[in-house]
């Protein structure tokens, strides 16, 4: 399935058809990052507690070009949905996994 651009989010994190999580991270106007796992990636389980982004580079995009992947849905905080919240704590894992403050900083202030 398709995503909206409207249905993607900061903070929130999404499966590809290929295994694939992305957590995004920052959005700016047209532009996003996100943090991309590997392709077929072990699929967490519902309580899982550690991301899957170390040593995985962040990767900048336009949204609509994010959004024309095809995404699932998955189990992840006890519910299946196409995407989850991640809590702060999770999301400051994501960012520090794939090295992306600096990043997300510039974005922010183009």
């Amino acid at each position: 399935m398709k995503l909206k651009v409207t249905e993607i989010e900061v903070g929130h994190l999404y499966l590809t058809s290929a295994n694939q999580y992305r957590a995004v991270l920052a959005i700016k106007d047209e532009f996003m990052i996100y943090a991309p796992s590997i392709e077929n990636a072990v699929l967490l389980n519902p309580t899982s507690t550690s991301l899957p982004f170390e040593n995985q580079p962040f990767k900048k995009c336009q949204i609509i070009t994010f959004s024309k992947k095809a995404y699932r849905t998955f189990d992840f905080n006890d519910n299946e949905a196409i995407k989850h919240k991640l809590n702060e704590l999770q999301l400051a894992e994501a960012i520090a996994q794939c090295n992306a403050k600096s990043a997300i900083a510039a974005l922010l202030a183009g």
